[in-house]
């Protein structure tokens, strides 16, 4: 149960902040800026990793969890737990962004600015180059390095701040799957949830062929 929870609050606090810093960002005309917003994923992950790592793995992601378990890191009861608490979390957030600021039409909702096809693409590779480093970063020795937090939430600032304008740079299906359900928002939903599940399972396929050992 410590794990969940941990893995409820390290959710809540990135949907909290991330889609946060999108909501004032609006409301306040542009004061924090894109660049902002994507900084502000990339330290609250930061800051979720290093603070709930040790306990539940900062997952913070049902990609990540459901990739974890491919990978024979989890276990399945584990990682259905997860997912549960990791959007319990994500919702909880936006609930209370949602009384916080009512009249916002869309809560941060990851929302394409193309075509739905685009968005969906750059979802799977965007999720692949995240899980891909989180694999990499969470193995042997790596694994205890203080640098790993780094690497990982760095992808995060990074992916978020060259393609949030065209697909939102969630990554993510609790992070978007919360402000959607609350603002209504759904219309888009499923790249949402679909593209990180194949992106990171694309991920775990390719460091397992990279890292035989692991397999």
């Amino acid at each position: 149960m410590r794990k969940y929870i941990a893995e409820m609050i390290g959710t809540f606090a990135m949907v909290f902040c991330g889609t946060g810093a999108i909501i004032i960002d609006q409301v306040s005309g542009g004061s924090i800026t894109h660049v902002g917003v994507a900084i502000t994923f990339g330290l609250i992950v930061l800051g979720m990793i290093y603070s709930l790592g040790d306990i539940s793995g900062a997952h913070l992601n049902p990609a990540v969890s459901i990739a974890f378990t491919l990978s024979k890191r989890l276990g399945i009861l584990d990682a259905i737990a997860y997912i549960i608490f990791q959007i319990s979390g994500a919702c909880m957030a936006s609930l209370i962004l949602k009384l916080m600021f009512p009249l916002n039409e869309n809560l941060g909702a990851t929302i394409p600015s193309g075509s739905d096809m685009q968005s969906f693409i750059l979802e799977i590779i965007l999720t692949f180059i995240l899980m891909f480093v989180i694999l990499n970063v969470s193995t042997g020795a790596k694994e205890k390095g203080i640098t790993a937090g780094i690497a990982v939430a760095s992808i995060v600032g990074l992916e978020a701040m060259f393609a949030g304008p065209i697909c939102g740079a969630s990554m993510n299906p609790a992070r978007s799957l919360a402000p959607a359900l609350l603002s209504g928002h759904l219309q888009s939903l499923w790249i949402y949830i679909f593209a990180p599940i194949i992106g990171a399972w694309i991920a775990v396929l390719f460091f397992q062929f990279l890292n035989p050992k692991d397999k």
